[in-house]
């Protein structure tokens, strides 16, 4: 069975943050016709997506209502093109090698859902235009980040 390379996002309850940003993703691959599927998981997963963020999405079209929060794993983590955090904390869950890309800019949905969405979309616009000029070779996307974060490559 043949898998896309995947870009996994990370939120603590894989209840907001992480969904939209797995919805927003899909819905700018297809409109840009790149292969790159998302996926979304936390750390503490809730037994349901936030309803509020359900419904902001459900208003863009994009209908999560059926996704279910789940808890990431190691091996996910390792096999993943792209691993994105949105405020959570992965401690000693991230295998060696793997690079965690921090998006630590994007407010709380619970206070602030209109600048989480923006936010979110503004990394997701970011993320498919880096992807559409540089491709996204696995061992290219993981020296780019370290570069981007200034650290030794």
């Amino acid at each position: 069975m043949l898998h896309l390379p995947t870009i996994v996002f990370l939120c603590p309850h894989n209840a907001a943050k992480s969904v939209i940003a797995a919805a927003y993703w899909e819905r700018q691959a297809a409109r840009r016709g790149l292969s790159l599927q998302a996926t979304s998981a936390g750390t503490d997963p809730d037994p349901a997506v936030a309803p509020q963020v359900a419904a902001a999405l459900l208003a863009e079209g994009l209908d999560v209502r059926a996704h279910r929060p789940r808890r990431i794993t190691q091996e996910e983590l390792a096999a993943a093109w792209r691993v994105i955090a949105l405020g959570c904390d992965l401690g000693d869950l991230v295998p060696v090698g793997v690079v965690v890309e921090a998006w630590d800019d994007v407010p709380s949905p619970s206070t602030a859902l209109p600048g989480t969405l923006e936010a979110i979309a503004t990394h997701i616009t970011q993320l498919a235009d880096e992807v559409e000029r540089d491709g996204f070779d696995g061992a290219v996307g993981a020296q780019r980040i370290l570069n981007q974060a200034g650290e030794p490559a």
